[in-house]
């Protein structure tokens, strides 16, 4: 959950390090350092380090920071508060090895004592620090070796890259479990944890698999395992909208930027996906056949946070079209209950980065022990659409707020296309995929309509605002759309949010029901609209605020409410249009209270660390 750069070759390192941290400032936002080689035939290390934003690093930079060999982070705190001695980069004793790490090091307790035990004075509070000193009590003959021997001793996660004064002309970097891209340029090479720092300067990267070191020179890069033998990493060549990473101005950030892309991003995931003709999907990514489709009896879905609310919904539209059972799980939880992995049970692995660590996790567990696996992710060439048998590639291109909006609605057409795909193998009649297919060719269209819709949701959303706490509420279809909803509000105004079926409120949570607490409720027209208005009456009846989101002609009766026609889709389609109502509804609530809605306090766009 944090961001590293590095950098060797023919330019200044500093300006290319601290122009890819501000490009990865969404990936940790607590503090940042850099690390840079000074020139000369014996060349100094030098530090700098500083709680808070990047741009507070670059203000506090001395003037004369030269040196074209350097590392950098921008760091998102797990072990230790947020200040300069625990920022990164960490060095040993003497300042000749610097390290910038993501990750956890889950034995750090125990390295720490042994290392107190020789002498060693350990300055920060982080797990770190303990790799610095390692490296420099090695007694290899190559940086390559220290770093080998100093991660024998390590339990835990980590990506991470290291520099010695001893060995300028290199970086060595390693990889098990938290994400490091190796990017080629010319006489020059480039690090980083994630594709946003790179973009820039190139588009041919490796990406290290887990357990892997590399050296990295300006001329290239070689490969290794743990055991230093030599490993053929390939480089790809990526397509990338390099736009999307360009800062923003603008009130509403890169979150307003990317809301205002979905329809772009919701025809990019459909085109040439839809077979018209047989009122299909086609998923070649999927790598079945349809005598193994039809093999499928049941579809587990994992993902967390967001992508655990669009399986949620995911789930219910393969019910509901493909009639398989299917349910979602949080990721982070998946492997620690022991879960039974069955051979004709189909698992959906979801996640935009393709690198949340909880996810992969999972993926790896269901295929140790033999099942099949497909991922939903949205990165080309990430963790997890490596580690699975098949997937969906979301293109919703890149996305930088932390909240996710168009990466979310990706995720629910990736979920449609399958739904319809397993469906018309079973027994979803030809007419039902044509009158889908129509629904999805509509979407991106609706999905202008609903962005119309952004005065009249910013007018509401300043009263939300000003509440302490909210209830989001849904029924079937609507009810992980209100945990979404629920969530971005939370996330980004820092107001309390809970999500339950509508039909739940009588059960307990009616009790808090008063003018202090609106409920944002969605009542779409379908099969329990009837149902949804009595709620509706229930909650006026105490005195309860009521923002409706629901469709032309639906009769609410009687219920005082501030109402939101919405575009009215197929109804396994109205979810992702409800949602971004939602997207917006939270965007205006936060900008009215003047918080950054790129970066809300405590999270970060890619959790990489469990």
């Amino acid at each position: 959950m944090c961001g590293i750069v590095g950098y060797i070759g023919t330019q200044q390192a500093g300006p290319v390090l601290l122009e890819g941290l501000g490009r990865l400032e969404h990936r940790g936002y607590d503090s940042a350092g850099l690390a840079v080689l000074g020139p000369g035939a014996n060349p100094a290390l030098r530090t700098v380090k500083k709680a808070g934003r990047v741009r507070d690093l670059r203000e506090g930079l001395p003037k004369r920071f030269s040196g074209k060999v350097g590392i950098g982070h921008t760091r998102w705190a797990t072990h230790g508060p947020a200040n300069d001695v625990n920022a990164h980069p960490h060095t040993d004793a003497k300042g000749d090895v610097a390290v910038v790490h993501n990750g956890i090091i889950d034995n750090a307790a125990a390295l720490r004592h042994r290392l107190a035990r020789e002498g060693v004075d350990l300055v920060s509070d982080t797990d770190t620090e303990v790799l610095a000193h390692l490296v420099a009590l090695s007694s290899a003959d190559t940086l390559e070796g220290r770093v080998s021997e100093a991660l024998a001793f390590v339990e835990g996660t980590y990506g991470l890259a290291v520099m010695h004064a001893d060995f300028p002309d290199r970086i060595v970097v390693a990889r098990n479990g938290s994400p490091l891209i190796i990017g080629v340029g010319d006489k020059e090479m480039h690090i980083a944890s994630d594709l946003a720092a790179l973009v820039r300067y190139t588009t041919t990267v490796a990406h290290l698999e887990d357990g892997e070191i590399a050296t990295v020179t300006a001329g290239g890069f070689t490969t290794y395992r743990s055991d230093l033998s030599h490993t053929d990493r390939p480089t790809t060549s990526l397509d990338l909208d390099l736009s999307a990473y360009d800062p923003v101005g603008e009130e509403g950030g890169y979150m307003q930027r990317e809301i205002l892309d979905q329809p772009a991003a919701a025809e990019r995931v459909l085109r040439g996906r839809l077979d018209e003709r047989f009122g299909t999907a086609h998923l070649g990514g999927l790598n079945m056949d349809a005598r193994e489709t039809r093999a499928i009896r049941r579809v587990k879905i994992l993902g967390c946070g967001s992508a655990y609310y669009v399986g949620q919904m995911g789930a219910s539209l393969i019910e509901e079209l493909a009639r398989i059972p299917a349910d979602a799980e949080a990721a982070s939880e998946f492997r620690y209950r022991d879960p039974v992995i069955e051979h004709d049970t189909l698992y959906v692995a979801v996640s935009q980065s393709g690198e949340t660590i909880d996810t992969l996790l999972a993926v790896q567990e269901i295929r140790r022990k033999g099942g099949r696996v497909i991922g939903l992710v949205n990165v080309v060439g990430s963790a997890i659409a490596r580690a699975c048998d098949g997937g969906i590639y979301l293109h919703a291109g890149p996305e930088v707020a932390v909240a996710s909006t168009k990466a979310l609605t990706t995720m629910y057409l990736g979920f449609a296309l399958l739904a319809l795909q397993l469906g018309r193998t079973r027994d979803l009649s030809i007419a039902d995929g044509k009158r889908l297919i129509a629904g999805l060719q509509a979407l991106p269209g609706q999905i202008e309509e609903v962005l119309t819709l952004d005065e009249r949701l910013a007018t509401i959303a300043t009263r939300l605002a000003e509440a302490d706490s909210l209830f989001f509420i849904g029924r079937v279809r609507g009810y992980p759309v209100a945990r979404e909803g629920a969530q971005k509000f939370k996330e980004i105004t820092y107001r309390h949010a809970e999500a339950y079926q509508t039909s739940e409120l009588k059960h307990g949570p009616l009790a808090l029901i008063s003018a202090d607490v609106p409920t944002v409720a969605l009542v779409p027209d379908d099969e329990l609209t009837d149902r949804n208005v009595a709620a509706l009456h229930e909650i006026q009846a105490r005195g309860g605020p009521l923002v409706v989101l629901t469709h032309a002609g639906v009769d609410l009766g009687d219920v005082e409410c501030e109402r939101i026609d919405l575009p009215r889709s197929e109804r396994e389609l109205d979810p992702i249009l409800m949602a971004i109502a939602l997207q917006l509804l939270a965007l205006h609530a936060a900008t009215t209270l003047g918080l950054d809605v790129d970066k809300p306090r405590n999270l970060a766009k890619s959790v990489t660390v469990e």
